[in-house]
């Protein structure tokens, strides 16, 4: 997983304030990473009510899944176009 690199341009395309763009990536990046953490207590959550740490938790590295960061997940989706938003200043 290599850097590649962004073109300003590409942001500005998707909104008129650059500002806005860095703003609505970074809201999409926590987002991303609070519904990941959300997901590990639900799962530890689980293995503590079936009583599965009297146990050794031994995890095979075959298991292990790299997930992109939460930062490349935001900043993909909106140069894809997949995030959606509303400016809530121009409604006040």
């Amino acid at each position: 997983m290599g850097l590649e690199p962004l073109s300003i341009r590409q942001m500005e395309s998707r909104t008129g304030d650059m500002y806005e763009a860095v703003v609505v990536m970074s809201k999409r990046a926590k987002q991303v990473l609070s519904n990941r953490i959300m997901a590990e207590m639900m799962i530890s959550t689980e293995e503590v009510e079936m009583g599965v740490y009297d146990q050794v938790i031994e995890k095979n590295p075959e298991d292990y899944e790299e997930l992109d960061k939460a930062t490349t997940v935001a900043v993909n989706e909106f140069i894809d176009g997949d995030l959606k938003w509303e400016d809530n200043q121009d409604k006040a």
